[in-house]
């Protein structure tokens, strides 16, 4: 009896401490370690990141990801993170092979610096009767202020009188148009002409527009938009550091402006009245010179964004973050 007892207390310290193992590793996960897909299409992108931080001295080092169904395809973003480094295990949504309701875990293995798993879990329905071609709108890169269009055909087989009513999306910069081009034997087709306006700001994007329909048990269905827009201009660099400077102390750097085409910088704006900014020339060219001069006063840590507005593209913006550390007054 005591035996028993005691292999008993035995299994269930090992189980505690097995526990304790996996808790790092599942602490790292910034975020939920559940998500659902909802009801998608067939043949829709959808895929998440699972970020995760590492939140230790040593390196992790994520040997390996598995998926418990075909309908989830995982990857690693990056195998190996330094203290405070983030990362992402990328899930897609098999929506092209499978239909149906469908769920999988995903499990991560850790081999350094301790070994663990991490379970990650995906679920969602993927309709039969509707299919994308292609399965998202991918504007892929766009220079800034030339505007966009794309194209994604949407297929319904079933009930003769089925209907996209809307195109919903948060993403004011998007202009949709709808249009049906079949309607034979319970077969319905429509064409979704997507477009990016021309003064969409720089940088990527990737935001979710919703088809909603006449169906009264599946209205809604989603598909993904995402595209990157580009500054017309470049700047460098991006980051302007001046270093370590003593009270009084005045230094200058240079920032670089270029385009592909002549351009003007319209205006140049800092909120610090430490920098001093070149004045603003008329002349047309393809690089251009900015001097920035830092004038250090207050002892501390300096941080100040400066804003390069430019004739092209639709008066682009773009913003070089200035850093200084002035250091204490010698009172000696």
């Amino acid at each position: 009896m005591l035996r028993r007892f005691l292999t008993a207390v035995f299994i269930l310290s090992c189980a505690s401490i097995a526990a304790n193992a996996q808790d790092w590793a599942n602490k790292m996960f910034t975020g939920e370690r559940t998500h659902s897909f909802g009801t998608v299409a067939r043949g829709a992108k959808e895929e998440h990141r699972f970020e995760l931080k590492n939140l230790y001295v040593e390196d992790i080092h994520i040997s390996g990801v598995r998926a418990s169904c075909g309908c989830a395809i995982p990857s690693i973003e990056q195998e190996t993170l330094r203290t405070h480094e983030k990362g992402a295990i990328l899930v897609k949504f098999n929506t092209n092979s499978f239909v149906g309701q469908r769920s999988a875990t995903i499990t991560v293995t850790i081999d350094r610096p301790y070994f663990a798993e991490v379970q990650l879990n995906i679920n969602g329905y993927i309709r039969g009767d509707v299919v994308f071609n292609p399965g998202t709108v991918n504007f892929g890169s766009i220079e800034q202020g030339a505007g966009a269009k794309q194209s994604v055909s949407v297929t319904y087989a079933g009930r003769s009188d089925w209907r996209i009513q809307d195109v919903r999306s948060a993403n004011t910069n998007l202009q949709v148009e709808l249009m049906e081009t079949q309607r034979v034997n319970g077969r319905v087709t429509y064409q979704l002409g997507v477009g990016l306006k021309p003064d969409a700001p720089n940088g990527y994007f990737k935001d979710q527009m919703v088809l909603v329909t006449n169906d009264g048990s599946q209205q809604n269905i989603p598909i993904q938009v995402e595209g990157s827009v580009l500054s017309p201009v470049q700047v460098s660099p991006a980051a302007l550091t001046l270093g370590v400077v003593d009270p009084g102390q005045t230094v200058t750097r240079n920032i670089v402006v270029k385009s592909k085409k002549p351009f003007r910088i319209t205006s140049i704006k800092s909120d610090d009245n430490s920098f001093e900014l070149a004045p603003v020339s008329d002349e047309e060219k393809l690089l251009h010179l900015v001097p920035v001069t830092f004038t250090a006063n207050k002892a501390g840590r300096v941080t100040n964004a400066i804003k390069i507005e430019t004739s092209l593209g639709n008066g682009s913006v773009e913003t070089v973050m200035a850093t200084a550390t002035v250091r204490e007054a010698d009172i000696n």
